[in-house]
């Protein structure tokens, strides 16, 4: 594939592949949430109202905001430590962010099982929204209104956890994750906003947006064009804004990951007969191959992995980083 110009054809169904996260909804019996309470009619800060909530478990709390950032509401689940009502302690946090795909939601993980992973793990876990096809990103050009997840995670979301739940609002009290599209989120935010995160993990998330004639560059605009912005993009089409894909772009960016904790893991597509998720984890291992190379030349530390099968999320690599996540922050 690095030697040929990919079709339309071929880049439509790649971007298929990439933003997929269905194998999350299959890893766990679904487990809707129950019936929300009644919403607060004034305003919550940070530029988010909250228009629907459900605080009734006493783990998962429930969320659905109003904000100028997003042209519909928004949801968020927060999974709080078995303890935290007991405890009087504080907390460092996790974002967690799903992948892309017109099933995928602010529910994949818990649907999935995380609540059972992370059982007596000293650590909030934070999980919202990040569309059908975000990419974690202000897009260039919307035509359905804005769809701004970079300011509403960022800008919003993040000093609205801080300022209502015992967390460590700081540098050593955050980590970031993701999968798929949510993989990379997790990457871009951990360099543009550095100051922020301590440690960031890519679970089958991609690295490079430039390689093989931009090909995830190409899968994040033609997605998002059919899957959130009736044809706008997130990087500009026919010409990409260059600053933003270098903005954005992990491997440009490997600088500003000194210091952090780094969780790399991708498929190297042995087992699975599925040519779509092929095609995309292909795409994933070499740019996160790419990606650790440059780390190491920086001198920058660092784990990668490579598991069998292609472009699914794996719960056993999840709960080894996860304790390596909790290692690293500041202790509850």
């Amino acid at each position: 594939m690095r030697d040929h110009h990919p079709t339309r054809r071929n880049i439509l169904k790649a971007a298929g592949g990439l933003s997929s996260a269905a194998v999350i909804g299959s890893l766990g019996v679904l487990t809707a949430a129950a019936p929300a309470k009644a919403a607060r009619s004034a305003g919550d800060g940070f530029g988010l109202r909250i228009v629907d909530r459900n605080e009734s478990d006493p783990r998962l709390r429930y969320y659905r905001f109003a904000t100028e950032a997003i042209g519909w509401n928004p949801g968020v689940n927060v999974l709080l430590p078995d303890d935290y009502h007991t405890s009087g302690r504080t907390y460092p946090v996790l974002y967690l962010f799903h992948g892309g795909s017109t099933s995928s939601d602010f529910t994949d993980f818990d649907r999935a099982g995380i609540r059972g992973w992370t059982a007596g793990k000293p650590i909030i876990v934070v999980m919202p929204d990040g569309g059908h096809a975000g990419w974690y990103s202000n897009p260039v050009s919307s035509n359905v209104g804005p769809r701004n997840w970079e300011t509403f995670h960022m800008a919003q979301l993040v000093p609205w956890i801080d300022a209502n739940f015992r967390t460590y609002a700081e540098y050593d009290g955050r980590a970031v994750a993701g999968f798929s599209m949510g993989g990379f989120g997790a990457l871009k935010y951990a360099a543009k906003y550095s100051g922020d995160f301590a440690s960031v993990s890519a679970h089958s998330g991609p690295a490079s947006l430039r390689r093989d004639f931009g090909l995830v560059t190409h899968w994040a605009n033609i997605s998002s064009a059919v899957a959130d912005l009736a044809g706008g993009t997130i990087y500009g089409a026919p010409l990409w804004n260059e600053a933003r894909v270098s903005a954005d772009n992990p491997v440009e960016n490997v600088e500003r990951y000194r210091g952090k904790r780094i969780f790399l893991v991708a498929g190297t597509g042995s087992g699975q007969a599925d040519w779509f998720n092929q095609v995309s984890e292909g795409q994933v291992l070499a740019g996160q191959r790419e990606f650790r190379g440059l780390l190491r030349d920086a001198g920058i530390d660092h784990e990668g992995r490579e598991e069998s099968g292609s472009h699914e999320f794996r719960v056993p690599v999840f709960l080894h980083d996860l304790d390596g996540i909790i290692g690293r922050l500041r202790k509850a």
